[in-house]
C-alpha cells in the first residue's frame, strides 16, 4: 500500500471484535517498525511492553480504562496492549529539549506510536493510542519499575467493521503554508 493511502485509511478503531486475538508475530512487527522510528539524538527512549496475555488484558480492561477513565472503556474489548515506557535519553537530546522547552521523549514516543499504528493499520488490525490511563495500576500489572513512566498506551484488536466514512480534515490552507506561516 502506498503511504498516502494507508495514512487516509488509518482510524482510531474503538469496537473490536473481542474473540479474535492479534497473533504474536504481528504484534511484534507493530513493535519493531516502532523501533525503528526516529528519536532526538537517537536516544531511542524508550522500551515496548505488549501485552498479549488475556488474562493480563482483562486486568487492563478492569483497572486501567475504566472508573475515571471511563471515557477510554471501548479498549476492554482490544486484544492486546502495547505499553510505551520511557528510558533514559542521550544528555544532548535532554540538554537540547531543555534550552528548547519540549521533552524530546513525548515527541519520540509520538513518532513511535505512530509507527505502530500505522503498521497495524497495514496489517489489518486496529489500533487506538491512548493518553488518559490509570498509570498507576498499568505499571503494577505489567511490573514496571518505579522511576519508569508509561508515555502512552495502544489498545489493538481486528476491528469489528471497517470504518468508510471520511476523515474529515481542515481545509489544506488552514494547515499547510509555504515559505512563512500565512504567506500567499
Amino acid at each position: 500500500m502506498d503511504f498516502i493511502k494507508l495514512a487516509a485509511s488509518r482510524r482510531s478503531t474503538r469496537r473490536y471484535k473481542k474473540d479474535l486475538p492479534v497473533p504474536r508475530e504481528h504484534l511484534e512487527i507493530c513493535a519493531d517498525s516502532a523501533r525503528r522510528s526516529p528519536s532526538a539524538c537517537h536516544s531511542q527512549p524508550w522500551k515496548f511492553v505488549i501485552v498479549d496475555d488475556k488474562t493480563l488484558s482483562s486486568k487492563i480492561s478492569k483497572h486501567v480504562v475504566s472508573g475515571i477513565y471511563k471515557m477510554n472503556s471501548f479498549a476492554s474489548d482490544a486484544t492486546a496492549f502495547i505499553a510505551i515506557v520511557s528510558e533514559k535519553v542521550k544528555t544532548p537530546a535532554w540538554a537540547g529539549g531543555k534550552l528548547m522547552g519540549t521533552d524530546f521523549s513525548l515527541v519520540d514516543a509520538g513518532i513511535a506510536c505512530a509507527h505502530i499504528v500505522l503498521q497495524a493499520e497495514d496489517l489489518g488490525i486496529g489500533a487506538c493510542i491512548l493518553g488518559w490511563f490509570n498509570e498507576r495500576r498499568l505499571k503494577k500489572i505489567l511490573s514496571i519499575p518505579r522511576g519508569k513512566k508509561v508515555k502512552l498506551l495502544v489498545a489493538m484488536g481486528y476491528p469489528e467493521e471497517k470504518s468508510v466514512r471520511e476523515k474529515s480534515l481542515k481545509p489544506r490552507e488552514k494547515t499547510v503554508s509555504f515559505n512563512g506561516y500565512d504567506l500567499p
